[in-house]
Order: structure tokens, then C-alpha cells, then sequence
């Protein structure tokens, strides 16, 4: 028996390694299939591409916005009571009046201000309306001076069709009359502006990453053939997942903002399995092998990695459709979308299209199996492993300190400051800030159930206002008898405490200071809460709505959530892994750099837009505090990443141990062959995701730079460094299992290699350690 373990008839067999049989595996066999009918193949793709432009073309009219809400929870049942039993839900949209000489309280202003609520409360979409002038003076409505007061709105129907009339109604209430200018801003009217500056920026990625793409593939290989081959994938993938995301839209709802991943995944996986399948029918041909033979074992060989590398990906995306958001949901359909758009781009179509193409997209030079090319990669992983510590200790103290800040992360709620400076709604709305005592538009509302809105219970209605006005942060609470600050009542009931009334209910809007609102959220409703509720009474008896405790309720689900989407993540990666190598070292060294990575990721969010390092050079204003649902969308998306890169490499290094049986060859051999192909991967999709740096809005700002940051991290330090020093330091462990899990991987474990062939490589592997 030859030292590396394969015969004459593993010779004959290629790459593919020593069948139990004469029939080759079933990724050979479709790679035969595809080049015979390449034609065909060739065509159902260009069909695919057509309808599936047809469906993207409408897309983008049939996403949806969403709100940052948790569905089910006591905040959105508290707020379908009040718009049911009192006709009034949260507001969520304002117009803010500022006086050109005196000031609100000035007869004609006034007047004036009455008829422009009047005009608001009869457009189509708005659904109640209140003012400072129509709330008997509420000081929450007034500014400090004098000269600036509110009209509050809320919005009918569902979050889309409300921010699609907003659209109409913003510019036409944008005024500058001859007693007062008019300005809109709430929540509503900023998140449209974002939703509005995110499709800016969708469009614009667009235009600057294809050509961009196409630059990067052309200087890779070289072949402009093979460099629109493989861009041609890409945007395969991208057009076909916007036409699925299309069809679900049907079923539920899409965020508009996962057309955005859409794009750069779709670029990014798209690429790096057409990078992979066309690297290796190159080598194939250098090998001299026909082309239909060539497309075949590339097929056979490199199929298995990249549908191994899709299932990692999907796996890890797929975990978000365990939040119960359609925000996040939204990414996992896109997500979804684009592993099986990508891997069947790859498998299919790239195929044929090698086959017309042939020796249009070799690598330049003279053919012939010239051996492994001791190359840089090569060079470096056997520096790396002569001296394991001396690289590996530095790098890893490297990473950890560039993961430290993630000790400080601190979640919290997104506002106006996700716009640029001088968009109209952060401008109306850090007026508020500077000019408002509190924030009408966030008040707590509190509903109390069982207790009649009547004049019967005025005395107990009172006695509670009057308890949560005593609450520090809290500057005012209204209610049926009238408005109540600092323990003392300041207003007695007017036209517009009917609004609390109800012959079985009774609620209370609590308005926060700005500082409690800042800072510690959660205890300031715990506080109100407990303090509406009194001795004695049920839980059910008390329920807090609003936008704070809407806010509050979606972060809180959403971390009781991660834990398990966490878990779930880990150990079906893990299992992959697991069938794809036999080990149980190798996927748990996976997971643990993969951890390194991320934590660099989650150390540069904290130190660039929670700590606000940088945010003059990046154009944003830091908030003290991070959005949770975006860095857990990072975490799946980037972790996938990991493991794609993770599958890539350990496909190579595995399969010249299957034929060697010699560990550190193979892991010098598998990073020549992967690194240079995992490098260029990795810029192009680090460049996909850096289109969205000059974002407008802070969410898709961190997106990019995060995903940058660990692409560039995972590539280098991670894959150049520690993988080789750890599979070094491991030795023969790095293949280990249990005899019970090695019984299960050769029966159902996936490899590039038959089964016949690792068999033999690891008799051969044991003969040579």
C-alpha cells in the first residue's frame, strides 16, 4: 500500500476517492447529467432569470413596514382595549406648530392651530386626533417658551398603509404659513423616513456593487469569462430570491428591510460557491481531464462542500424564524432564499455553463498535474505550525482585546437619532428634547380593569393619579379627574378627561420626564405598575401600554428568545460539522473561533456606535446604548458566514487527510487550496456588505461594519493563524470520536471523499503516526 493510502483504481477515480461500487456517487453522476444536457440546463436558467425578474419587479411594493412590537404581548393587548372600549390607541404621529411672533397662547394662533387639527382629523388614514389647545392646555403640549405647542395623531390601519399615507400627508402638512411653520415628526413619520432612506440605499448598493464585484472576480481570475460567470450566479440568486420573497408575501408578512440582505448574501454566497466549483473544475483540467469529465468530478467533489456550506448558512438564518417578529422573521425568509437560490445556482446552472464554456475559464498556463504548489498559504500553515505559540498566543490576545468592549454592551431602544442630522423628523423631534418638559407622545398608558370610568369611583381615581404622579421620573399623569403633578392636581377635568371613561374600565396616561425615559425604562414601569395596582389586586387588574412599554416588551422577548435560537444554532452547526469530518474536536474548534470572531464583531458595535469612537468620521450620532434586534440578525448572519468559511477550508484539509492520512500535510495542502479561495471570498463579500458604511441609518451602518469586520477577522487571523496552531497543537485528537459516533458518521456522515477511501486513509494514517 502506497504512504497516502490510494491505489491504482483510486487514481482512475480522481479526487472522488475509491467507490464501493462500479456506479459513481450521485454528485458525479449529476455533474455527468448537466454536462450532456448543458443546453438544456442553460435555457431553464434564463427562463428562471426572466420570471423570476418579473416577480422581483414587483417585490419591493409588496414588503411591508414593521414596528418595533412584540405580538401578544400585554402592550399590544393593551392597546387593541383602549382603541376598542375608549376609540384612542398609541399617537404616532405629531405636528409640531411653532409661533412666528408671540406666542401658541395667542388668539389667532390659536385659531388657526384649531382648523389645521381640524384638516388633519379629516384625512383618510388618521384616526384620532387631540392638540394643546383641544386638551385644555396640557403642559406636555406646550413648549417652555411659549412658542411651540403639538397636534398628536394616531394612525389607522396597518403599519404600511399608515406610513403610505404619511408619504402624502408629510409634505402637504410641511408648512410655512403667515402665523406659524408647521413641522412633522413621531415615530411613525421617522421610521417612514428610514424605511425611505434604506430603499435610497438599497438602489444605490446596487449600483455600486456589481460593477464593483465583477472588478474584484476579474483581478481573481483573471478570465473575463469566468469573472461574469460567476457575477452572473450572484445576481441569479439575488433576482430569484426578491421574486421568492415576492411569492411569501402572500402568505405573511415581508420587511422591506430584508431586501437589503438580499442583495449583498445574494452577491456574497452567490460568488463564493461559483469561486469554489470553478476553482476546482480548473484544477480538474490542469489534471487534462475532458471537459464534460472535468464538470463531473467538480460537481461530485466541490457540490458536496458547497451543499455542506449552504446547510450551515440556512441552518443559522433559519433560527430567526424562532423570534415571534416579522421584522426578523423577514430576514430569515430572504435569508432562506438565498442559500437555496445560491446552491442551486451552483449546482445547476454552473455546471452547463462550464460545460459550453470549457477551457474559456482555465487558469493560464500549461496543463498537467504539476502536484501541490507549495504556495504563501502553504508556507504560512507550516510556519504557523513549527511554532504554535509563538503565532497563536499573539494572535489570540489580538482578538481578545479587540473583543473587550463587549463586556460594556448595553441594549436599548432606537429613536430619531437612527437618521442623519437634518432629516425633517429627528429636527422636529430633539426640538422636543430641547423645548419640552416631557414627551406626550411616549406617555405610559396604564389601564385598570374593573374599574368603572365614572364619577362614582372619582375618589379612588384620583387617589391613584395622585400616587403615580409622586414617581420622580414621572411630570405628569392625566385621568378622568383631572391632571395631576408632583402629588398635587394642576388642571381639573375638562372635555378632555372623557376620554378616560368607560362603564367597565378606567385608564391613566402617564407622562415621563425625558430623563426617565433615558435611563432605566424597565423599573420606571415597574414602578408605575405597582403603584397603579395598590395592595391586594391581581396582576390582571393592571396593564401598562404605550410606546415604552412596547419598546420594552419586544426587547424583553426577544432576549428571553436568544438563549434558545443560541443553543439551536450551535448544535445543529455542530452536527454538520460533525457528519462532515467524523471529529468531534474539529467542529467544537470551529464553534470556539467562531466565537472569537463574533466577539470582535460585537466589540467593534460597542466601541463605534455605543461608546461613539468614530461617529464624526461615520456620519452618526451615538446613543449610549444598541437596537438588540440588529445584532442578533448579525449574529446568525455572521455565524453562518463562519461556518461557510469553516466548511470550505475543512472540506480540503479533510479530503487530503482522507487520501494521506497525514494531518499536518493535509492542513498545509487544505489551506493552499481554500485559503487563497476563502480570501477572495471574503473581500468581495466584505465589499458587498461596505456599500452599506455610507448608510444613512445607523441600523444598516452597523450591519456593514460589523459584517466587515468579521468577514476580514475570520479570513486572516482566524483561518491564517489559529486554525493551523490548533489543529497543530491537537495532533491525532483533531479526528477523534467516540467507536459508537464513528459507527454513526460511516453510516451517515457526508464527505468529498467515498467511504472506501477514508477507510483506507485512516489504516494508512494510523500505519504512519
Amino acid at each position: 500500500m502506497q504512504r497516502n493510502g490510494r491505489s491504482q483504481k483510486d487514481q482512475e477515480h480522481g479526487e472522488g476517492g475509491l467507490a464501493t461500487d462500479d456506479r459513481p456517487p450521485a454528485l458525479r453522476r449529476w455533474g455527468h447529467f448537466t454536462a450532456a444536457r448543458s443546453r438544456l440546463m442553460i435555457w431553464a436558467g434564463v427562463l428562471l432569470t426572466v420570471a423570476g425578474l418579473v416577480l422581483a419587479a414587483g417585490a419591493m411594493d409588496r414588503l411591508v413596514l414593521s414596528r418595533f412590537e412584540s405580538p401578544g404581548s400585554e402592550s399590544v393587548k393593551t392597546r387593541a382595549v383602549l382603541e376598542k372600549e375608549f376609540g384612542g390607541g398609541t399617537p404616532s404621529v405629531l405636528l409640531m406648530v411653532t409661533a412666528r411672533q408671540g406666542t401658541v397662547d395667542d388668539a389667532p394662533v390659536a385659531a388657526a392651530a384649531r382648523e389645521l387639527e381640524e384638516e388633519l382629523a379629516l384625512r383618510d388614514g388618521v384616526a384620532d386626533v387631540a392638540s394643546y389647545w383641544s386638551r385644555d392646555g396640557s403642559p406636555t403640549l406646550r413648549g417652555r417658551d411659549g412658542k411651540q405647542a403639538l397636534i398628536i395623531a394616531g394612525m389607522g390601519g396597518t403599519v404600511t398603509e399608515a406610513r403610505t399615507e404619511l408619504a402624502t400627508i408629510s409634505p402637504e402638512f410641511t408648512r410655512d404659513e403667515e402665523l406659524f411653520t408647521v413641522r412633522v415628526g413621531g415615530g411613525d413619520e421617522i421610521f417612514r423616513q428610514v424605511a425611505e432612506q434604506s430603499r435610497q440605499d438599497f438602489l444605490r448598493a446596487e449600483m455600486i456593487v456589481f460593477p464593483l464585484v465583477l472588478l474584484l472576480l476579474f483581478a481573481i481570475y483573471r478570465r473575463f469569462a469566468a469573472a461574469a460567470l460567476t457575477l452572473g450566479m450572484g445576481l441569479f440568486s439575488v433576482i430569484t430570491t426578491l421574486a421568492l420573497m415576492h411569492l411569501v408575501t402572500y402568505v405573511t408578512e415581508v420587511s422591506t428591510f430584508a431586501a437589503n440582505l438580499a442583495l449583498v448574501m445574494g452577491i456574497g454566497l452567490g460568488v463564493d460557491y461559483s469561486l469554489f466549483v470553478i476553482n476546482r473544475f480548473r484544477e480538474e483540467l490542469r489534471l487534462r481531464r475532458p471537459v464534460p469529465e472535468a464538470v463531473a468530478y467538480s460537481v461530485g467533489s466541490a457540490g458536496r462542500t458547497v451543499t455542506f456550506s449552504g446547510l450551515t448558512v440556512l441552518v443559522s438564518l433559519s433560527c430567526l424564524l424562532l423570534f415571534p417578529f416579522p421584522f426578523l422573521r423577514s430576514f430569515a425568509y430572504a435569508g432562506v432564499g438565498t442559500v437555496l437560490t445560491a446552491v442551486f445556482a451552483a449546482l445547476v446552472i454552473l455546471p452547463a455553463a462550464l460545460a459550453r464554456l470549457g477551457h474559456r475559464v482555465a487558469r493560464k498556463g500549461p496543463a498537467g498535474n504539476s502536484g501541490t504548489p507549495e504556495g504563501w498559504w502553504h508556507r504560512t500553515a507550516l510556519r504557523m505550525m513549527r511554532h504554535p505559540l509563538r503565532y497563536g498566543v499573539p494572535a489570540l490576545a489580538v482578538l481578545l482585546a479587540l473583543a473587550v468592549p463587549v463586556l460594556g454592551l448595553t441594549f436599548g431602544t432606537p429613536d430619531e437619532r437612527v437618521l442623519p442630522e437634518g432629516v425633517s423628523s429627528r429636527v422636529v423631534q430633539q426640538e422636543i428634547r430641547d423645548n419640552f418638559a416631557a414627551e406626550e407622545m411616549d406617555a405610559v398608558q396604564v389601564l385598570r380593569r374593573g374599574q368603572a370610568g365614572t364619577a362614582a369611583n372619582s375618589t379612588e381615581i384620583e387617589a391613584t393619579a395622585l400616587a403615580l404622579s409622586r414617581i420622580p421620573e414621572v411630570h405628569q399623569v392625566d385621568a378622568l379627574t383631572g391632571s395631576y403633578a408632583d402629588g398635587g392636581r394642576i388642571a381639573e377635568p375638562g372635555a378632555a378627561a372623557e376620554r378616560f371613561g368607560h362603564e367597565k374600565d378606567t385608564w391613566y396616561s402617564v407622562v415621563a420626564t425625558h430623563e426617565g425615559l433615558n435611563h432605566d425604562v424597565d423599573r420606571l414601569l415597574s414602578d408605575i405598575r405597582k403603584t397603579a395596582a395598590g395592595e391586594g389586586e391581581g396582576p390582571d387588574q393592571v396593564r401598562i401600554g404605550g410606546y415604552p412599554a412596547e419598546l420594552a416588551d419586544f426587547r424583553a422577548q426577544l432576549v428571553d428568545r436568544l438563549p434558545l435560537v443560541l443553543g439551536l444554532v450551535l448544535a445543529v452547526t455542530f452536527l454538520v460539522l460533525f457528519l462532515m469530518t467524523g471529529s468531534l474536536l474539529l467542529p467544537a474548534k470551529a464553534t470556539l473561533l467562531n466565537a472569537l470572531s463574533l466577539g470582535v464583531m460585537f466589540g467593534a458595535l460597542v466601541w463605534i456606535f455605543q461608546e461613539g469612537h468614530l461617529s464624526g468620521l461615520l456620519g452618526f450620532t451615538p446613543t449610549g446604548t444598541i437596537e438588540p434586534s440588529i445584532p442578533i440578525l448579525m449574529f446568525c448572519v455572521a455565524f453562518g458566514l463562519s461556518m461557510d468559511y469553516e466548511v470550505l477550508m475543512l472540506s480540503r484539509i479533510k479530503e487530503e487527510y482522507d487520501r494521506t492520512g497525514d494531518t499536518l500535510g493535509a492542513v498545509a495542502t487544505g489551506l493552499e487550496r481554500s485559503g487563497p479561495l476563502i480570501t477572495s471570498a471574503a473581500v468581495i463579500m466584505a465589499a458587498s456588505f461596505a456599500t452599506y458604511a455610507s448608510s444613512g441609518v445607523v441600523f444598516l451602518k452597523m450591519l456593514g461594519l460589523g459584517m466587515v469586520a468579521v468577514i476580514l477577522i475570520d479570513a486572516t487571523l482566524i483561518r491564517a493563524v489559529l486554525v493551523p496552531v490548533l489543529m497543530r497543537l491537537a495532533g491525532r485528537a483533531n479526528w477523534w470520536a467516540p467507536k459508537p459516533l464513528r459507527a454513526v458518521h460511516r453510516r451517515w456522515g457526508l464527505s468529498e471523499t467515498e467511504p472506501a477511501a477514508t477507510e483506507t486513509a485512516e489504516t494508512a494514517g494510523a500505519a504512519v503516526r
